[in-house]
């Protein structure tokens, strides 16, 4: 079982990953296995997604409540939503989502789209988030977070790549990540609050808030220094910290 000093790793993890272009979902399944967690499985990522959740509604609840007004810029978010959400529920339905949670899929995975994050990058700014973030536009960031479901992949950095290879710039990319990380983190939360209430194990749920807190402290400080971080540099910094990672995991499976 899980102790509270193993949920404060994996909540630290989670927090400061989930929304950095670097693949929250592969290094929980990384350090789980460096540690022997032996209850690191889909159950705890989503409670520590809860704590995700929370952060990001709470540092955009004021342009949360503006957007609200604006049921034309709710739609986008849900065009961009769907797609993931059929995708998503065969894979965890199926077991496959299991199945691609191996080393060898995570290292390729990190450095693939590392490189892909690094090459968006490159793409010069010609549009803005009030006046170029169309229905078309919205379905191809749902297009490209369906392979945020692959661990490795990263959901912050592939929907950062759907809005750089689009020519939006770094901090309008992550804004509209972030926001259409909230209805992909609600369905993955709501999902483990079931499973949660079903297991009836006061020990797991004590564990589960306590995921919650503490994923909600690391996530959001990490919300405020990545949209402070990008206002002045680029990606480069996360794409080699990718390569540089998945070097690494690549000589573990291969050597």
């Amino acid at each position: 079982m899980l102790s509270s000093v193993e949920i404060l790793i994996l909540s630290a993890v989670q927090g400061i990953s989930e929304f950095l272009p670097i693949s929250s979902a592969a290094h929980l399944v990384l350090i789980a296995k460096y540690y022997s967690f032996n209850n690191q499985n889909l159950l705890i990522d989503i409670c520590l997604h809860l704590g995700s959740l929370l952060a990001i509604i709470v540092y955009l609840r004021d342009e949360l409540f503006n957007f609200i007004k604006n049921r034309i810029f709710l739609l986008k978010i849900l065009i961009a939503t769907i797609p993931i959400i059929p995708i998503g529920y065969i894979l965890y339905q199926t077991g496959l989502i299991d199945h691609l949670r191996s080393l060898k899929v995570i290292a390729w995975m990190t450095l693939v789209f590392g490189i892909i994050l690094y090459i968006s990058d490159q793409k010069n700014i010609t549009k803005k988030i009030n006046n170029d973030f169309s229905k078309s536009s919205a379905l191809i960031f749902g297009l490209f977070q369906i392979l945020s479901l692959i661990p490795g992949v990263s959901r912050s950095g592939i929907t950062i790549s759907a809005g750089r290879f689009q020519g939006f710039n770094r901090f309008d990319s992550a804004k509209i990540s972030f926001f259409l990380s909230i209805p992909a983190l609600t369905a993955a939360s709501t999902l483990g609050i079931f499973n949660v209430l079903k297991e009836g194990s006061s020990e797991l749920n004590f564990l589960a808030i306590i995921a919650v807190i503490f994923s909600f402290f690391f996530s959001y400080i990490a919300i405020a220094f990545f949209l402070t971080f990008i206002k002045k540099f680029s990606l480069k910094i996360f794409v080699l910290y990718r390569i540089i990672l998945a070097l690494i995991l690549l000589s573990v499976v291969y050597l």
